[in-house]
């Protein structure tokens, strides 16, 4: 038994060293074994203490936010996290029943959108869109706006050219998909590391949930898989290529979540809607019931506009109502199998598709993202997010329709 204390205390001090005392300067092969124990040790630590005992330990921003009855929130660039838009996103919300804010700290193409500092191992892919990280967290606070940092994981050009061999590669180049985008590879435990490390910086901000997106492999993959030249990690041996894609996925989200549990924040994932419609998606490696089980949130992206005929509905983008219902009904039967399921929150449409031409799209306003709102009440789903990509959000929408 006092081995036992003695283990525990040991392992707590380790955390709490690397929890609290950030490496200065560039990461050295030093502080990349030690992220590394950290990780490896985390997983003792949990196992030798209560979760109320972890708590206790865990790395504290001090800020006070309280997780609202429901999370209603919108997407936010760090452009406008960052400009004169920021303060009209305020008060929107303010106006409003919505609650959140899903902003990008990780972008699309792999930049930081907060400024930080020279020594600062990250300064080299920051953008600077938000100068003044800490004046946002406490207008934040201040109105009690639910703070969730948004990182996008496995889709980043900016990593993939600085380290080809963490990506794929073509004719001795990175490889881009057609919309000229490159993605880092999912089998690296390095890129794994190299994200959660952003997230920790996340957490110490003050974001209360670190939300995982584009964690995937690109789409289509698994017509490229023995193409693309890529290394597999600790990935060589066993399954077929489809489950090696989807233990990759589903170990980096579990591997997160267990780095994370030391910041007090949520962790959430975004996934493609699709993916609760099928076992798994074979190409990009996403099954919804195995990332559901490793997550305290999973958000589905269910806007109308990406489904094809699915659920005998013909042209979704003109049936909010329907599409939103059909799918709700799917994935409360997939989380229902799940004896500690996360708390569902889609992504939901504000925005008009007309890229999908003539015929086959609807203007989106009032009525069809309240549409989206019932479908998702109507199946005793409470909270939801916004996406539009412009952050030019519906005005006049009724959030609180029950």
């Amino acid at each position: 038994m006092e081995r036992e204390k003695k283990i525990s205390v040991f392992l707590i001090v380790l955390m709490l060293m690397s929890v609290f005392l950030p490496a200065q300067g560039k990461v050295t092969a030093e502080t990349e074994r030690a992220a590394q124990f950290h990780s490896e040790i985390g997983v003792q630590l949990r196992e030798r203490l209560w979760p109320e005992k972890i708590a206790r330990f865990q790395y504290k921003s001090g800020y006070a936010f309280e997780y609202p009855d429901a999370v209603r929130g919108i997407y936010v660039t760090g452009n406008s996290a960052g400009g004169a838009r920021f303060n009209n996103l305020v008060d929107f919300i303010d106006s409003t029943d919505l609650n959140a804010m899903v902003i990008d700290i990780k972008d699309d193409f792999g930049n930081l959108t907060y400024s930080v500092d020279k020594d600062s191992p990250y300064y080299d892919i920051s953008k600077h869109m938000i100068k003044e990280p800490e004046k946002m967290m406490k207008t934040l606070e201040e109105k009690q706006i639910y703070p969730i940092a948004r990182i996008v994981v496995f889709k980043d050009s900016v990593l993939a050219e600085k380290k080809p061999e963490w990506s794929f590669e073509e004719n001795a180049k990175v490889w881009k998909n057609n919309r000229n985008e490159a993605f880092v590879n999912p089998f690296l435990k390095d890129v794994w590391d190299y994200n959660i490390a952003i997230a920790e910086e996340a957490a110490k901000l003050g974001f209360k949930e670190i939300q995982f997106d584009y964690v995937r492999f690109p789409e289509g993959f698994e017509k490229r898989d023995e193409v693309l030249k890529y290394d597999v990690g600790e990935y060589a041996e066993g399954e077929d290529n489809i489950q090696k894609r989807v233990d990759a996925v589903t170990d980096f989200v579990t591997y997160a979540k267990e780095r994370l549990s030391l910041y007090d924040v949520d962790v959430s994932v975004d996934i493609f809607g699709y993916t609760a419609t099928l076992p798994e998606a074979p190409g990009i490696g996403q099954n919804f019931s195995r990332i559901s089980e490793n997550v305290d949130v999973i958000s589905s992206m269910i806007y109308p506009s990406h489904w094809t005929s699915y659920f005998g509905i013909d042209k979704p983008d003109l049936h909010p109502y329907e599409l939103v219902c059909e799918y709700a009904k799917l994935e409360n039967a997939k989380l229902a199998e799940m004896k500690k399921p996360p708390t569902s929150r889609p992504w939901i449409q504000d925005f008009t598709a007309s890229y999908l031409g003539q015929g086959n799209y609807i203007p989106y306003g009032v009525q069809e993202v309240e549409a989206q709102i019932r479908a998702l009440y109507d199946h005793n789903i409470d909270e939801f997010l916004l996406w539009n990509a412009g952050n030019t959000y519906t005005e006049g929408v009724n959030y609180l329709l029950k």
